[in-house]
């Protein structure tokens, strides 16, 4: 599910905790550049903090910025998605490895809540048609 404000994230996890499945929550594509590593978190920390039964990953996309996928890192995410060179994304495994992170290559079909009138509803069509 991509999360534009924190309205996305929690309707998302509470759709998932209806169903019982887990969710990931990802940025939107280029959401490093938009929105930092410190606002990504903090809006997945306090969503989560609503509903910690819910197994929920979260993943900031970089585009194609290593240095936005650095300072993800440097922050301590724990998932970036990174499009840029495969040399440069190499690298950064590496560096993502030895802190316990993963590094992404392409960004995931995800349901987009943007301009959607009943998010939740959303959530729950697109995590129920997904887990069942």
């Amino acid at each position: 599910m991509i999360i534009h404000e924190l309205a996305d994230a929690m309707a998302a996890l509470e759709a998932a905790a209806e169903l019982g499945v887990p969710v990931t929550l990802l940025s939107a594509p280029g959401g490093a550049a938009s929105v930092g590593a410190g606002w990504f978190d903090a809006v997945v920390r306090e969503a989560r903090a609503a509903f910690p039964q819910v197994p929920a990953d979260a993943v900031l996309d970089c585009g194609d910025r290593a240095d936005l996928a650095q300072a993800a890192l440097r922050h301590g995410l724990k998932a970036i998605c990174f499009r840029g060179s495969a040399a440069v994304a190499a690298r950064l495994a590496d560096i993502a490895g030895q802190q316990g992170a993963v590094l992404y290559r392409r960004f995931p079909r995800a349901l987009d809540p943007f301009g959607v009138a009943d998010r939740a509803a959303a959530c729950r069509a697109w995590l129920a048609e997904r887990s069942g």
